[in-house]
């Protein structure tokens, strides 16, 4: 115990969003999905080509052979050859598949682990393993959820993850912002990449206590139904196909076809990226993953923005198209 001293930054616990359930926290999505394989005891995952390579290296890394599957236009799984102990990797990919969706597609497999990194509200399904990655959606250094059977077995063996000394770019984004706080960000991105499976830091689970849960759900999906209504005939792909009031969205996926667009929007200081570019060299240059990692804008909607913001992204968008 220490009394005294200085003061600290005052949290008072308002609530976590996974509180009421048997929950493992972990350090990352990657390690949520390793610690899945070992509850499941299986040494085969498959997981879709549209996932990012940090889940795959991660498995790699812990002795856990990889296959892939392919999605169609839908987002949904195609030739999925499983075997007998092997698991699968469901993504609910940009938080946009319907809760009943995502039962109806998990009773066609077994040993399914379903990674809701982009669906940090999605209702866990019964029988599974389901992922989650706060960071996507709350300013954390590091986090993940695993809800499902006896989810906490073998935690004990996990060390506590300690982020402290890597989270500064949270607090320099506030005062310096996003550009020049990045290469911060960096250097706690490569303290995760580096890290092993861990319980989750105090500092991400005392922040986790305390965020605004229903004001994130609320803005999101009001934001999201703005930027559906203004993409809606830019868009080359239906985001919209599954979704309903179940859904809480991390993005608003846009497909358009302009390689140059991530740069151009850069300069205007809207940073959107590409997802996993690593895919234009492992997949077929016809393949729906190769398409989307050529040409899809994850397009932010979370709650730091309104309807002004999102307009303003939408003009840049068709200024430059």
């Amino acid at each position: 115990m220490e009394i005294g001293s200085f003061l600290e930054l005052d949290f008072r616990n308002t609530g976590e969003l996974f509180s009421d359930v048997s929950v493992c926290r972990l350090n990352s999505n990657r390690a949520g999905i390793y610690h899945c394989c070992r509850l499941l005891q299986v040494d085969k995952v498959l997981l879709p080509y549209y996932e990012c390579f940090t889940v795959r290296d991660f498995l790699l890394r812990k002795n856990i052979e990889v296959a892939y599957y392919s999605i169609d236009s839908n987002f949904m799984p195609i030739n999925v050859e499983q075997d007998e102990n092997t698991a699968i990797v469901l993504v609910n990919y940009f938080g946009l598949i319907s809760f009943s969706h995502m039962c109806s597609l998990a009773k066609k497999y077994r040993n399914v682990i379903v990674d809701n990194a982009q669906a940090l509200f999605a209702k866990p399904l019964e029988g599974v393993y389901n992922v989650y990655s706060p960071r996507k959606f709350i300013g954390v250094p590091d986090g993940c959820y695993v809800v499902g059977p006896d989810a906490t077995k073998l935690s004990e063996e996990y060390t506590v993850d300690t982020s402290s000394f890597t989270s500064g770019f949270l607090l320099q984004r506030v005062e310096i912002g996003c550009a020049s706080a990045y290469q911060a960000r960096l250097l706690n991105e490569e303290r995760i990449n580096k890290s092993d499976i861990c319980r989750m830091s105090a500092l991400s689970h005392t922040i986790l206590k305390n965020a605004p849960y229903q004001f994130i759900r609320d803005k999101r999906v009001k934001n999201y139904e703005i930027a559906s209504n203004l993409y809606r005939d830019l868009n080359r792909i239906d985001p919209s196909i599954y979704f309903d009031d179940t859904c809480v969205p991390y993005v608003y996926p846009l497909l358009v076809e302009k390689a140059d667009m991530v740069d151009l929007l850069n300069k205007e200081k809207i940073y959107t990226g590409r997802w996993w570019n690593f895919l234009l060299k492992e997949t077929s240059s016809s393949s729906f993953e190769y398409y989307l990692s050529s040409f899809m804008l994850p397009i932010p909607i979370d709650q730091r923005y309104g309807r002004d913001e999102i307009w303003y992204v939408f003009k840049m968008i068709e200024k430059y198209l």
